[in-house]
Order: structure tokens, then C-alpha cells, then sequence
């Protein structure tokens, strides 16, 4: 059997095919940006067609740009923005509405009627997440309200609902298949992670029926296979997982105190805490890591909603810089006298916060502030955040140690500036891999191995290797002084404060 295994790697901005060979090398590329749709204020949506469409021609880019065929390819692997939610007709698969993102905040008076009503806490316990927009349970249920008649038809069984990917293996298989994985399970407020299933209660409480909700399988399990007509031959989808839990596996951060931070768009950190559900006192995120042959790991995790996104502010927003890998050279000339604060609570602050109505702010603006300065505060936020994060993970588990080592991936980790500064802040190593595409690789990795062409885990984690190590070089007053900077700033934007 060939090793050629494709991830279709589904992101909030874009959308990448990463065809890998038989040593976990990558042959062929496709990728293709879509478009964002801001239809009112805080809300943040996507054309499912659009999303469809963008899948269908990277992958068919990757396997020519890599000379390949549909089949010579083992296995697919997906992963997929987490939380950004679809509702289709069963019969034809056409959405009844554009997917609402992860990011959107559409539905913050109704997460907070919930918290009046002292719901917050039967949320938490069975699921790990907080009320909070960010979740795929009340968009799904906001569109069952206000799309016309579809209650009705959700009710009648002529509607499915689901996270990105169960949309995609639903198209990809003709409709023969609507399932998704542990990981995009856990994320939707309607999943019990201690027991892994549906949870009955909290789907009565949102009144989403479970009829409209997919399957729930095993990350590397068997999601069906792509009809023959998309791409001259079936391919089997034998891996899925949302993009942080695949990160967090392509870091092969497989054993318990292992910690990976992906700075995309947002950025996630993940702390695996093995079969321990650690329940968080710092309102932090309990989550299901991954699950493989029926046994879950889960894991700690911190959400932050602005990390790469910053660094496109600046560049679109303010346009102080052209691209946005010239951002660290830019900070990297600014006055060292001036400590300049940017909280980027564009979209409301992500843990340990969990404000939706906070929003960004600057401080400490002289007149002597220009570009580089903003540049400097807006890269660092990301270092901020992370340090609020980690703090937040070593009060909540034994096992997030002094001595936990951060791998990082995403595209912010390519400027040095921004990962020697991350090192600083936090007074902790911060390992950079050879290999960028950890997403990808994640999810190219469950299907591989489930598909008997990859190696098995232990295996696949001797393979990890490192580009270079960040060590911490800040002295500790400095260091002490910026972090209490930094947290006079954050209360000052709090909307609770």
C-alpha cells in the first residue's frame, strides 16, 4: 500500500491540502484563502460553499503540485477550525444559513440568560467549557431560532447540524456519512466528555435535537470514503481532529505535562494531563486531548482570541507594517523606555478571562509612540497572554511542573524576535520544530497510522525534532515590572472591572 497521506487542513482564513509521503515528508501543497463575511458588529461568518469549493481545489493542487494520483493516496486526514458551526438539508446538502464562526459573539445575551439562571455550572462540569459565544451549542441553536421554518424541519429529521468537519465528510462521502471526532465533539457545549456521548440534558436546555447532530468517533477511525467522482478514485478519511488537538499530536505531545501553543489566528494552548479530567479553578478549559482505539486523554486549555490576528491589525487595520513578517523586525527598534500595552480584546478577552464584552485597548501611548513601539506591544500581548495561561495551568494541575517546556507552532513562531521575547516572558524554554505544519501532520498522522502505513505513536514521537530552542535571556526585573504592566492594563479593559 502506498504511505501517501493527504490532511486537508481546514483554518478560519484558508484552507491548505498538504499531501505527505512515506516519511512524513511533504510532496505536494495546495492552499486558497476565502472570504470573511461581517455582517453586524462582532459577527464573524463563512459560506459553507465557499469552504466546499476551496477543499475541492487544494486538494486537487496538492496531488498535481506533488505528481501524484487520488489513487496512490492511503488515507485523508482532516482538521478544521473548531467551534465554527453548519446546519444543511439532509437531502440535498445545502446549508440553510452561512457557518458561524468560532470568533463570532452573536450570542452573548443569550450565554449570559443562561449564567442568570445559575446554568453555568452543570455547563461546566459536563463538558469543560464555560458559557461563553465562543462554543458551537447556541449558534446552533440561535440559527434553528432565526432561520425560517428550520425548528421545524430540524424536528421533522430533514435537517444535520455539525462543526466544519462533519460538513466536509458529508460532501466528501455524498452524503453516505455524517459523523465527526471526540475532539470537535467537546467543543460544542452539548457533549459530555467524562462519558462521550450527547448529554441529553444540555441538548433539552438549547433545544437542538440530537437527530441533527453526527456520529461521534475515535480520532483515527473510519469516516467513510470520498465518492470517485470528485477525484478519479476513493480515498479513505481515516483520521479526524479540531486543529488545536491535531497541533497538539503533531507535536507528539503524547505524554501527560507535555504542552504545545498554536499562534494562528488566535492561539490555543494545550496541556496534556493524560486520563486525569482536571477540573479547572482559573477558568481554564478542561477538553478532550484526543481520542484513539476508545480511550480518551484529555487536557487543559487555554483560549486566546487574538494572537496572529493582532499582527494582521496592524498590517490591514493601522498599516504600519506592509507584511506581516515584517512585524519583529519593527519591534525590534523599539524605544526600550517606553512600555507600551496593547490589549487585543478585539473579539472580548479568551481565557482566564472569559469577558465578551471587553475590548481592545491601548496604554501607555507618549508622544514619542509611533510604529514600532505598537508593533512591539501588539507581539508581545501574545507573550502576555501565553504567561496569564501557563500561570493559570500550573495553579490548576501538580503536573504543569516549573520545568514544562513549550513547543510552539503556527505562523508567528518563524520570527525569532517574537519567540525569544515569548521565552523572556515566560521564563521557560519555548521549542520551535522542524517542521512547521504540525496541524497537518496531526491529522495526517491519525490517518496514517490507522490506515497501517505511518508509525504508531511512540514511534511517530522519536520522529519530533527540534529547529532551535528560545531560552530565557530577560533579566527578572524587567520581566516582574512588565508582567505587572501588562496586568494593570488587562484590568483596566475588563468590562467587569
Amino acid at each position: 500500500m502506498s504511505g501517501f497521506v493527504l490532511a486537508i487542513d481546514q483554518g478560519t482564513t484558508s484552507i491548505r491540502a498538504i499531501l505527505f509521503d512515506d516519511k512524513m515528508k511533504v510532496a505536494g501543497t495546495g492552499q486558497q484563502e476565502f472570504t470573511q463575511h461581517y455582517p453586524a458588529s462582532g459577527w464573524v461568518e463563512h459560506d459553507p460553499e465557499d469552504i466546499w469549493a476551496s477543499v475541492l481545489a487544494t486538494v486537487k493542487a496538492a496531488l498535481t503540485a506533488a505528481g501524484r494520483t487520488a489513487s496512490e493516496v492511503a488515507a485523508i486526514g482532516i482538521t478544521n477550525q473548531r467551534e465554527t458551526v453548519v446546519i444543511w438539508d439532509k437531502a440535498t446538502g445545502k446549508p440553510i444559513h452561512n457557518a458561524i464562526v468560532w470568533q463570532d459573539r452573536r450570542t452573548a445575551q443569550l450565554c449570559q440568560k443562561l449564567k442568570e439562571q445559575g446554568l453555568e455550572k452543570k455547563f461546566t462540569k459536563k463538558t469543560g467549557l464555560l458559557l461563553d459565544p465562543y462554543f458551537s451549542g447556541t449558534k446552533m441553536a440561535w440559527m434553528l431560532d432565526k432561520v425560517k421554518g428550520a425548528r421545524k424541519r430540524a424536528e421533522k429529521g430533514e435537517l444535520l447540524a455539525g462543526t466544519v468537519d462533519s460538513f466536509l465528510i458529508w460532501r466528501l462521502t455524498a452524503g453516505q456519512v455524517h459523523a465527526t471526532d471526540a475532539t470537535n465533539a467537546s467543543r460544542t457545549l452539548v457533549y459530555n466528555i467524562e462519558k462521550n456521548v450527547w448529554d441529553d440534558e444540555l441538548l433539552s436546555i438549547l433545544n437542538i435535537p440530537a437527530a441533527i447532530l453526527p456520529q461521534v468517533k475515535d480520532c483515527a477511525d473510519d469516516f467513510g470514503v470520498t465518492a470517485k467522482s470528485l477525484f478519479g478514485a476513493e480515498m479513505r478519511i481515516l483520521g479526524v481532529a479540531g486543529d488545536q488537538h491535531a497541533a497538539t499530536i503533531g507535536q507528539a505531545c503524547f505524554e501527560p505535562g507535555m504542552m504545545k501553543s498554536t499562534y494562528g489566528t488566535g492561539c490555543f494552548a494545550l496541556l496534556n494531563t493524560g486520563a486525569d479530567l482536571v477540573r479547572s479553578n482559573n477558568r481554564l478549559l478542561t477538553t478532550i486531548a484526543y481520542r484513539l482505539n476508545g480511550r480518551t486523554t484529555y487536557a487543559l486549555e487555554g483560549s486566546i482570541f487574538i494572537a496572529g490576528a493582532a499582527v494582521q491589525w496592524l498590517r490591514d487595520g493601522i498599516k504600519v507594517i506592509g507584511k506581516a513578517d515584517q512585524s519583529g523586525a519593527l519591534a525590534a527598534t523599539a524605544d526600550p523606555a517606553q512600555q507600551v500595552y496593547l490589549v487585543p480584546a478585539f473579539v472580548g478577552l479568551g481565557a482566564p478571562h472569559w469577558d465578551a464584552d471587553a475590548r481592545g485597548a491601548i496604554f501607555g501611548l507618549t508622544r514619542n509612540s509611533g510604529p514600532a513601539e505598537f508593533a512591539r506591544a501588539a507581539l508581545e500581548s501574545v507573550a502576555f497572554q501565553t504567561r496569564d495561561l501557563l500561570d493559570a495551568m500550573r495553579k490548576d494541575w501538580k503536573g504543569a511542573s516549573a520545568k514544562t517546556v513549550l513547543r510552539v507552532d503556527g505562523g508567528m513562531v518563524a520570527s525569532d524576535w517574537t519567540m525569544q521575547r515569548l521565552a523572556d516572558i515566560l521564563d521557560a524554554p519555548v521549542d520551535r520544530p522542524t517542521i512547521l505544519e504540525t496541524t497537518a501532520l496531526g491529522a495526517a498522522w491519525l490517518a496514517g497510522s490507522k490506515a497501517g502505513v505511518w508509525p504508531k505513536a511512540k514511534e511517530f514521537a522519536k520522529s519530533w525534532a527540534l529547529e532551535r530552542r528560545f531560552k530565557p535571556e530577560m533579566d527578572a526585573a524587567t520581566r516582574v515590572a512588565k508582567l505587572a504592566g501588562w496586568r494593570d492594563a488587562v484590568r483596566r479593559t475588563l468590562s467587569t472591572r
